[in-house]
């Protein structure tokens, strides 16, 4: 019989902390960082947060057990140095077979990072409370078989993926977007959507930038009245993490 008390730690999932809301609303609703750990349901003791956009660099692939990449109030397109450096770092992580998930900026990087195409949503901003649906690929993806057809997701973007990179393939679209989940490979995913905001922050958000999102021609009385809460896309951080990257992930390896 095997000892599990001499069998080794997990691994920690590290989680690339690439930028943060407006002080007073991190404040009350917590950093990215915070939320996504908080969706992803593990304790502080299971992450590695490096605060990349401060210049911190995380460890080599394999010290980890999956990454995730946080949203950021940054854009991909600014090429800003700690970006790309991020970005050679996903690359080589993927060439080493880190199971990933990107959100909102860590989805468009990880696109960037594989050969794709980043730039303004010439459709325009999706923000608040939007339905998703998935697309025919999705039928045989584990992942996206945790979600229903269609299901809402939180939004909070004005850049998308324009052009896939090589071999990615579109599990979902909304109605302004038609990359919304990607599958780069296996095991490394990300979301447009936030399956990490909770409906409080997006109404708050929603409510503190109300009058530059009016000037771009938004309703953001319609939008803040239509927060609600999304239990299915907030789900997704987790279900990636059982199907990819369990805790036990380094004591099976």
């Amino acid at each position: 019989m095997t000892d599990v008390h001499a069998l080794p730690p997990a691994l920690p999932v590290l989680i690339l902390h690439t930028g943060d809301p407006e002080p007073g609303l991190a404040s009350r609703h917590g950093t990215y960082g915070e939320m996504l750990r908080r969706a992803a349901g593990l304790d502080a003791a299971e992450v590695e947060v490096v605060r990349v956009w401060l210049d911190e660099a995380p460890r080599a692939p394999d010290q980890y057990r999956a990454a995730l990449i946080t949203g950021s109030p940054a854009m991909v397109t600014d090429r800003e140095p700690w970006s790309e450096v991020c970005a050679d770092w996903l690359r080589g992580a993927k060439a080493a077979g880190l199971p990933m998930f990107g959100i909102c900026y860590g989805h468009q990087l990880l696109a960037h990072a594989f050969g794709g195409d980043v730039a303004y949503n010439p459709a325009g901003r999706e923000l608040g409370t939007l339905p998703v649906d998935l697309t025919e690929a999705a039928a045989d993806d584990a992942l996206a078989a945790t979600l229903p057809d269609r299901f809402d997701a939180q939004m909070m973007h004005a850049q998308t993926v324009l052009r896939l990179p090589p071999g990615a393939v579109s599990l979902a679209r909304s109605a302004l977007d038609a990359n919304q989940l990607l599958r780069h490979a296996p095991g490394i995913y990300s979301t447009q959507f936030h399956p990490e905001f909770a409906p409080g922050f997006v109404a708050e958000h929603i409510e503190h930038y109300a009058e530059p999102y009016g000037r771009e021609g938004l309703d953001t009385a319609a939008l803040h009245q239509g927060v609600h809460a999304t239990p299915q896309a907030g789900t997704l951080v987790r279900q990636f993490l059982a199907l990819h990257a369990a805790r036990d992930s380094a004591i099976a390896a």
